[in-house]
């Protein structure tokens, strides 16, 4: 179960349907209890262009904890910026 602090957090998810890495991050973040808002850069250029603006990286999934980019699934880091 997620803590309170973690719940708080404002999660953005960058994906696509093919990724089967935002499969496996969509996954942990709801087995972890995390709400987030998923967005499909392949459906929305202008939310893919500015993931691109904002890291320079086109690869998905990102993830947005609180402004903080997590390019990849890197459960070590999401963890830490999540306090769990």
């Amino acid at each position: 179960m997620a803590t309170v602090a973690a719940q708080q957090k404002k999660v953005i998810m960058f994906t696509t349907p093919t990724c089967s890495h935002c499969t496996t991050a969509k996954r942990y973040l709801r087995e972890k209890g995390i709400n987030f808002k998923e967005i499909d850069v392949s459906r929305n250029q202008k939310a893919a262009q500015d993931m691109v603006r904002k890291t320079g990286q086109q690869g998905v999934p990102q993830l947005w904890i609180n402004n903080r980019p997590v390019v990849g699934f890197d459960r070590n880091k999401i963890n830490r910026l999540l306090g769990i």
